[in-house]
């Protein structure tokens, strides 16, 4: 077997995956070319989701967290590794089929709402539903229930642009959620937001996490976001590193 090449998903892994693994990232690495040096960002990292669980990646820019975020979600592929949603190997999956395996299973919020601005809330928001092929009524009605759920169906034909940055990102989370998918991906989320703004998007990401059995990857610097997750990591060496199993400042 050729060095660093992944067999098949073997015996270890399925002893290692618990029964309620959603995603299972496998032996994942990734580097970059900058100024003609390669260089490595995550090495042969192994990342367990479960269903419902919330996890927080968090430590200094540039260890490769949205990178990670990046290839859970199928955005980005790695350069070796596999990533199982339950049984199946998605990077396996051609790229009309990953999209839509994306769009049916993932949502996405990040620092940057990237609404679209001459669209209005609802029209935002009910955009997966239409690029998944919904008929426009339900997809309404789908967008207008998330929004309703956010605090926003009042404010649901107003444009993105007549939105506080608070409601902005409220929008970005309806549309992440509209087709109620099992994992939630979140880079920064509140990283644009003031303090009141923050603690509402922190309140209302745990609230849908328990009303809809989503599981949640949150990569964020702030602490206060993910201490309220279940479990927080950081990423060192190119690998992941659950905090409560690193070793304290005396070596204990």
């Amino acid at each position: 077997m050729v060095e660093n090449e992944l067999p098949p998903r073997s015996a270890r892994m399925e002893s290692q995956a618990p029964d309620d693994a959603l995603l299972t990232a496998w032996g994942v690495s990734k580097s970059f070319l900058s100024s003609n040096t390669r260089l490595r960002v995550l090495n042969n990292l192994h990342l367990t989701l479960r269903r419902q669980e919330t996890l927080a990646v968090v430590g200094a820019s540039g260890i490769g967290k949205s990178t990670l975020l990046h290839i859970l979600g199928t955005l980005d592929r790695p350069d070796s590794g596999r990533l199982y949603f339950q049984s199946e190997d998605v990077l396996q999956y051609s790229d009309l089929r990953l999209a839509r395996f994306r769009n049916q299973t993932i949502g996405f919020v990040f620092q940057f709402h990237h609404l679209l601005p001459e669209f209005s809330a609802l029209e935002n928001t009910l955009m997966p539903a239409l690029i998944q092929g919904m008929d426009k009524t339900q997809a309404a009605q789908m967008a207008t229930e998330m929004l309703d759920r956010v605090g926003l169906s009042e404010r649901r034909l107003h444009k993105a642009t007549d939105l506080s940055g608070g409601e902005q990102q409220r929008v970005a989370l309806a549309r992440a959620l509209v087709l109620r998918p099992p994992i939630l991906l979140a880079d920064e989320p509140t990283g644009n937001l003031d303090k009141k703004n923050s603690e509402q998007i922190h309140r209302m990401l745990l609230e849908l996490n328990r009303e809809m059995g989503m599981a949640m990857v949150v990569v964020t610097h702030n602490m206060e976001l993910a201490s309220l997750m279940s479990r927080q990591a950081t990423i060192s060496d190119g690998q992941l590193q659950y905090l409560d199993q690193l070793p304290s400042r005396d070596g204990k």
